[in-house]
């Protein structure tokens, strides 16, 4: 396993992050490990070096952060691991239980310790920028839940880059303690973080993890799984021609090479240097070990331009464009030029 300091912190991070969205309760999505589970996969994890976890209360409402601490607390070293989990979406059908007021994150951090059996966790971050908060509240809130012990550092996940930016100067303007790490969504198919928001974390000094270098599963050419059937944002996100193309792309590059469509999905996306941390969200072993063979999977100029060369601009996927997103195909005319 490769490790690497996460932005200009001191924290040092391995290259591949267990992330933990399939883990916790099958009453919240039918496709989710439930402990007994979950288990083999974490301690394959653990075993070949993996040191981050992600989690997220929002995650099973709740029932992920206890199924993944159960297992980590019982088989690892709570002080040779990286916990991270998020905060901010509805956990509850409460007025204030969501969001990123100061009271539902103090609600949350005690909430998702208790659910955790830990004392602390090295990263709390923001699921995303809740614009109907003050960003100073929240920024003052994780900074009060930093100087209590209960997290070490803190971090922040899918926004735009002026809202990022927003934080960073509320942070430097009263004292806080700033974000360590970004967590966004990157891969062969969606690659509009390169444009303003990765340059802006080197520039500030912010690691960068991503999650989804499959694209949700369409970059594995296997489109009949539980997830892709049961999940609408997986059609919502990449259900247009363009990602369709580079998916065989993908198959083409792999065919070449003698190995799965996966493994240079996630080559493509460790092959960034930007990226200190790729988030892999395994239903086996063996969806595990290809991740850690793309570790080692040097893609050459003729495989990243046929990986890249279908690729169109898009518009961002974050949680301001759920449902209105504009499919990467032509829209018919209207009007007077139809």
């Amino acid at each position: 396993m490769e490790y690497v300091q996460l932005g200009q912190s001191g924290l040092r991070v391995s290259r591949l992050c267990l992330g933990t969205m399939n883990m916790g309760s099958k009453e919240w999505k039918p496709w989710i490990f439930n402990e007994k589970e979950s288990e083999p996969i974490i301690r394959h994890a653990l075993d070949h070096g993996v040191n981050f976890i992600d989690l997220a209360d929002f995650y099973s409402i709740g029932a992920g952060e206890e199924v993944v601490c159960n297992v980590l607390n019982r088989i690892g070293q709570r002080d040779r691991l990286i916990v991270t989990t998020k905060v901010g979406y509805a956990m509850n059908d409460d007025v204030n239980g969501y969001g990123h007021s100061r009271k539902h994150i103090m609600d949350s951090i005690d909430a998702s310790l208790k659910r955790m059996n830990m004392d602390y966790v090295d990263i709390y971050m923001l699921h995303y920028f809740d614009t109907s908060t003050p960003v100073e509240e929240t920024m003052e809130a994780l900074n009060d839940i930093v100087r209590s012990g209960k997290a070490r550092y803190i971090g922040v996940s899918t926004m735009y880059t002026w809202q990022l930016a927003k934080i960073l100067q509320v942070c430097e303007r009263n004292g806080w303690v700033k974000p360590i790490n970004m967590q966004l969504q990157l891969n062969c198919a969606y690659r509009e973080e390169e444009r303003e928001m990765i340059p802006f974390c080197m520039d500030q000094g912010i690691g960068v993890s991503v999650f989804s270098p499959l694209a949700r599963g369409i970059l594995t050419n296997d489109l009949q799984s539980t997830r892709n059937k049961t999940d609408f944002f997986t059609a919502e996100m990449y259900n247009d021609k363009v990602s369709f193309e580079i998916a065989q792309s993908v198959a083409r590059v792999a065919e070449h090479r003698g190995c799965t469509p996966a493994q240079i999905a996630q080559a493509w996306v460790l092959s960034k240097p930007q990226v200190s941390s790729m988030l892999v969200g395994a239903d086996t072993k063996a969806q595990f070990d290809s991740a850690l063979a793309a570790l080692e999977t040097k893609l050459t100029d003729e495989e990243l331009y046929e990986l890249d060369r279908n690729y169109t601009p898009c518009d961002l996927i974050n949680d301001y464009t759920a449902g209105q997103r504009i499919p990467r195909d032509p829209r018919p005319v209207k009007g007077i030029f139809g």
